[in-house]
């Protein structure tokens, strides 16, 4: 059976025809919806198994990134969102999508304390747009059963991932939710532990700041000319792990 995939887009998303054809390549069937589609008729979550929230800039990320989009999550689809991650259905994240999965509360639910985490500005202070090499750390996560590292590009001003304080961290680290990081020498926002994606507790909902949809393929590596890349881009495996989940 193939899953089908809700493509989740908003004023300012400019990933998500990647993302569909990434999913799609994958073996699954997609379905680009707007939010304000989704608001109006919340029941529409229920024929797809996987919701994806891709990158790009949603409402402008005024205020801050992904905050607008995350509020009318947070305060109108919630008990949706929780419902369909209930019935065992998977969520990613991608970039601007893990922002709004961060500050919606989907990935970390706040406590009486407020937010666990945030993804802060990168200690650049300006938008890096580059590739990086990341490593698995945990098994925990199904995006990423039977990966080991990718090599995939960032393109984020705020991507700087940190916990609200030390105890924090070492819970998550813990747990296994700090799934995946950059290399040590190769962390292009300053992330607290080279933090660079984390998923939920039952490893079925997964939020990552690099792009696994622009490397799918073997032409998009960068260097492919060169004879670096492989048979395939290194990200087509998170979207064909959450494919296979349904086979």
């Amino acid at each position: 059976m193939k899953p089908n995939v809700l493509i989740l887009r908003a004023p300012g998303t400019n990933c998500n025809n990647e993302t569909a054809y990434a999913f799609e390549i994958a073996g699954a069937n997609t379905e680009q919806i707007h939010i304000n589609r989704l608001l109006e008729t919340p029941k529409l979550l229920e024929k797809f198994q996987i919701l994806c929230f891709p990158g790009g800039f949603s409402y402008g990320d005024d205020i801050a990134s992904g905050r607008i989009l995350a509020n009318q999550i947070k305060h109108h689809l919630n008990e949706e969102i929780r419902e369909f991650v209930s019935q065992e259905k998977l969520i990613l994240g991608i970039c601007n999508g893990f922002q709004i999965m961060i500050r919606s509360g989907i990935l970390l639910a706040d406590d009486e304390f407020g937010a666990k985490a945030t993804l802060n500005w990168n200690d650049s202070g300006i938008f890096r747009d580059t590739w990086t090499r990341l490593h698995v750390v945990s098994e925990k996560c199904l995006f990423l059963r039977g990966i080991r590292s990718m090599y995939l590009p960032v393109a984020h001003a705020e991507g700087k991932f940190m916990a609200r304080n030390g105890e924090m961290f070492q819970n998550l680290e813990k747990n296994g939710r700090l799934v995946l990081k950059y290399e040590p020498c190769d962390n292009p926002n300053g992330a607290q532990g080279h933090v660079a994606g984390i998923c939920d507790e039952t490893g079925r909902v997964f939020g990552l700041m690099p792009h696994p949809e622009r490397h799918v393929v073997p032409t998009q590596h960068p260097r492919w000319t060169r004879g670096e890349a492989g048979p395939n881009g290194d990200g087509l495996a998170v979207f064909q792990n959450a494919v296979t989940y349904f086979a």
